[in-house]
């Protein structure tokens, strides 16, 4: 098997183990999201904050290992100080989250599972990544660069 395949299932692998990890934990489900925002309910918020607690000291240590990616490159974690566009879009994917009660990997086990506002849901991330990238080429013809913010590079002039 060629290499890029090999990573494809590899991918399509995790991506199958992470759902159903999602699925098992119910975080598809409307209520448990509702309930989380409503803080009814405190069970998503720890299940985030253990991801959070063993996944930073280990990306961090992998980091100081200069361990490579499954791409051969170095595992380097970009760092940024919070700006004004952190704030803007963390409040506007929150707002989706709330009104969807879903964001897009549990949007797919919502999918799955036959939940029928996921065919709401899906279409409203796809017009969400959309309008988001004609923002970002809007800009960068603007400012002679491209990139996220916080990776930029510039544009030759041809």
């Amino acid at each position: 098997m060629k290499s890029v395949g090999k990573l494809n299932v590899i991918g399509l692998l995790f991506g199958m183990t992470f759902g159903g990890l999602l699925a098992g934990a119910q975080l598809h489900e409307y209520d448990t999201i509702h309930s989380m925002l409503r803080l009814d309910d405190y069970y998503v918020y720890l299940m985030m904050g253990s991801a959070i607690a063993v996944s930073a000291p280990l990306l961090w240590l992998l980091e100081q290992r200069g361990m490579n990616t499954p791409f051969g490159g170095e595992l380097a974690l970009s760092r940024s100080k919070p700006q004004a566009h952190h704030f803007k879009g963390g409040a506007l994917f929150g707002l989706g989250w709330a009104i969807a009660g879903t964001c897009p990997a549990p949007a797919l086990v919502m999918l799955s599972s036959g939940a029928w506002l996921s065919l709401v849901a899906i279409p409203g991330i796809f017009l969400g990544l959309h309008l988001r990238e004609r923002q970002q080429m809007n800009a960068s013809r603007s400012l002679n660069h491209v990139g996220d913010g916080e990776h930029r590079e510039l544009l030759s002039a041809c």
